[in-house]
């Protein structure tokens, strides 16, 4: 935490993710062509955003800072604030339908992958019982592998796929929540 205190302001309570731009149009797409409230971000400011919210313990309080210059920050002040906010509830939201599709994948990915182990198993036990010879051996040992390699997907998705994706989640709601101020370069 040393290191991050070295490389943010603090003011008040929070630390600050301070953007410094020559023009509004360095915060958004400049191919979309919505209205600035519906654009999306540049990429180089989200990645920025990001990146330094990334930085910080979710509970720290932070606030988004961004400097323009004075004849830009007027026309600024009323949209850019609730542009982030939605292009980042936006995100939350995207992060969340993928969070559910990514669990559904994995409960059916769960199902077809107990039921093959079952059959694989199952098959194994009536091969047992038919023979006992080394083909019927590897025959056995090949089913059985084979029925857990099919539990490997659901078991990757439930230990480990889905906590990056809920954390990026929790990341987006955060910084549609932080606090946004725009300055004076």
């Amino acid at each position: 935490m040393k290191d991050i205190e070295s490389r943010y302001k603090r003011e008040n309570n929070s630390y600050l993710i301070e953007i410094k731009l020559k023009d509004i149009r360095q915060l958004f797409n400049t191919f979309d062509p919505a209205p600035f409230r519906e654009k999306d971000m540049d990429d180089d400011a989200e990645e920025y955003i990001v990146a330094s919210v990334r930085e910080f313990p979710l509970d720290t309080l932070l606030k988004l800072v961004i400097y323009l210059p004075e004849n830009s920050r007027e026309e600024a002040i009323p949209f850019i604030p609730d542009a982030i906010r939605s292009y980042f509830n936006y995100r939350f939201n995207t992060s969340n339908e993928e969070l559910s599709f990514i669990l559904k994948k994995g409960r059916i990915s769960l199902l077809i992958g107990i039921l093959f182990l079952f059959f694989c198993i199952s098959t194994g036990a009536v091969i047992d019982r038919i023979g006992d010879g080394m083909l019927a051996q590897i025959i056995k040992e090949g089913l059985l592998i084979s029925g857990w390699v099919a539990m490997w997907r659901p078991i990757q998705i439930f230990l480990y796929d889905w906590w990056p994706i809920r954390y990026m989640s929790k990341l987006y709601d955060k910084i549609s929540k932080m606090p946004i101020e725009i300055r004076s370069l």
